[in-house]
């Protein structure tokens, strides 16, 4: 069996690319898997660090208003198209997958030109632009949110699987909190713990915010670990040891740095709550691990796609959101505290088991299969 995925530009499109990929590999370890992104694109890095060979396409973002760059756009897309039916018709994939960005445009035209099966994976609640054009065309359409399936027109090839994840329900259940936290060093923190989490790139408003919540509001009531990013690190480190010769603290006693998280399924199991963007893959982790959370999407995300995943926890209990633009020091420090107060982050997790993300891996292999089956 072979199969091609397609995906490009960030982690939210290519890390479910490849957790599919070995989903497949665990139920069929002959599988030949090629990826298909751009020359520049974070795919790269990532591909390769999973192990998987990936080739290069052109590819065009159009812009929505009248400018000179969509000509250029529409042209880099239609030598996508030209590129792709050149790997395609060499590998000879039994199927192909794509799991949004532009990328897939160029890919499954060139599928169907060549009539190769393709399906999707949507992460976001709200989907993207190119799945929504391509969708009425995929052998399956697979759903990270149920709650997507009211924004795409054709019916009948959508499926809810849930987004796979570094780690499952299962994994996350069997892991032990105290030996987590005794692992990350927080066995001697009394207090609830938060984790905030800005991004591999930092998220600027959010790391200020912390710093300032630092600087007005310590609370003995939690502790929180700040994930900065690689690029704000240092500059956020300079901020609090200012911080600590103003006012003589030890600001070590209230918030702990990390540039970056590698076990973050140990995270999750250590900390109360969390703080971050709502990304789809941040979304998943959060209903697995029924942590309670307080979701601030980013403005800029395409259709504000974040808003709308944000919601699905919000409606049912498990998130409270605050919009960028609305937040504060003064404003994040108070949701906190209300929600640590009289038990409602318990209350939060509870309502978290209404999120339906049982047997995803085997659902997504289910519509690979049957998709397959119909080739044959």
């Amino acid at each position: 069996m072979k199969v091609v995925f397609a995906c490009a530009g960030t982690g939210g499109h290519v890390n479910p690319a490849i957790a599919i990929a070995r989903i497949i590999l665990e139920h069929n370890k002959d599988t030949e898997i090629l990826f298909i992104g751009t020359k520049n694109g974070l795919e790269n890095k990532l591909v390769a660090n999973a192990g998987f060979d990936i080739k290069h396409i052109s590819t065009g973002k159009l812009i929505r208003s009248f400018t000179l760059k969509n000509f250029k756009a529409l042209f880099d897309t239609y030598k996508g198209i030209g590129d792709s039916k050149k790997i395609i018709s060499e590998f000879k994939p039994d199927l192909i997958i794509g799991t949004g960005g532009y990328i897939c445009g160029p890919v499954m035209l060139a599928a169907k030109k060549l009539k190769v099966p393709y399906m999707l994976h949507e992460s976001n609640a709200f989907p993207g632009v190119s799945v929504k054009l391509l969708a009425g065309n995929a052998s399956c359409v697979m759903l990270g949110f149920d709650d997507a399936k009211k924004r795409l027109k054709r019916k009948e090839n959508l499926v809810y699987t849930g987004t796979p994840a570094k780690f499952n329900k299962e994994s996350f259940a069997k892991l032990d909190s105290s030996m987590c936290k005794k692992e990350l060093g927080l066995e001697n923190i009394d207090r609830k713990i938060i984790l905030v989490m800005c991004g591999s790139q930092g998220a600027k408003k959010i790391n200020e915010t912390i710093v300032d919540m630092l600087n007005k509001y310590l609370s003995d009531k939690y502790y929180i670990i700040l994930v900065t990013g690689e690029n704000s690190y240092e500059q956020i480190k300079e901020s609090l040891i200012r911080i600590e010769k103003e006012k003589n603290i030890d600001l070590n006693r209230y918030v702990k740095l990390e540039k970056f998280i590698y076990d973050m399924d140990k995270m999750y199991k250590a900390v109360d709550m969390c703080i971050t963007r709502a990304g789809a893959m941040t979304i998943t982790e959060l209903s697995i691990t029924k942590k309670p959370a307080i979701l601030i999407p980013l403005p800029s995300a395409a259709e504000n796609h974040q808003f709308y995943n944000a919601k699905v926890l919000e409606n049912i209990g498990g998130a409270n959101i605050l919009e960028q633009k609305d937040l504060s020091a003064k404003l994040l420090n108070k949701t906190i505290l209300d929600m640590l107060q009289n038990g409602n982050i318990d209350k939060m997790s509870e309502n978290m088991k209404n999120i339906n993300n049982n047997d995803v891996e085997e659902k997504i292999y289910k519509c690979i299969n049957e998709i397959l089956k119909e080739k044959v």
